[in-house]
């Protein structure tokens, strides 16, 4: 028993490492972008609050829990940015080990559990995969509208980029990806925050 607490305590020691691993996105009033902590925190609890807006009635612990750790594997993989086309070539073999190192830290039923659930989101094949997916979609936008477009200006992104990096989060929530495309989305692409290259 105490071997096993013990490699309890050295996971939690470990993933206290996600708050150094940086994002993309910036945070409300753009003062700093924010991390894997931050933005896993984030998502969960707005999985708590909008699970109502969900295509298909979810477990919301497994969902909740699925959103904790799956950026958990960027400890090592680092972060990939949504739109660099050249880290997501590699991303899945980065994450790959970076699961395997990082679960097998704990006693082998909860790593399994874990990985699992990692897998689970990964595949997007269930009501809370495809639920998590959305929340994992939905907060980045929200938050790139409500920094004017920042992240999006500095990086040039395109509406088709937008489009297609969000063509699963219908599948979890098509209530809710309508509600970001009239209200984040389409209010920068009027801006000039977003290129608009879907008619080119």
């Amino acid at each position: 028993m105490e071997n096993r607490l013990e490699q309890q305590v050295a996971f939690i020691r470990e993933i206290d490492k996600e708050k150094r691993i940086g994002r993309q996105t910036y945070l409300t009033g753009a003062i700093r972008k924010e991390n894997d902590a931050e933005h896993a925190w984030h998502i969960a609890l707005m999985a708590i609050l909008l699970a109502e807006h969900a295509n298909e009635p979810i477990d919301l612990l497994k969902t909740v829990t699925m959103l904790l750790i799956h950026d958990l594997v960027e400890i090592d993989a680092g972060d990939t940015y949504a739109y660099d086309a050249a880290a997501k070539a590699t991303e899945q073999e980065r994450e790959t080990k970076g699961a395997d190192r990082i679960f097998g830290i704990l006693p082998p039923d909860q790593g399994r559990a874990f990985r699992a659930l990692w897998e689970e989101f990964n595949r997007g094949d269930t009501p809370e995969a495809r639920f998590a997916h959305a929340m994992d979609n939905f907060q980045p936008v929200m938050l790139n509208a409500a920094t004017d477009g920042k992240a999006w200006a500095e990086h040039g992104v395109r509406l088709s980029q937008i489009l297609k990096r969000n063509q699963i989060t219908p599948d979890g929530s098509a209530q809710l990806w309508e509600y970001a495309y009239q209200h984040f989305i389409l209010p920068n692409v009027e801006q000039g925050r977003i290129r608009d290259d879907t008619n080119a």
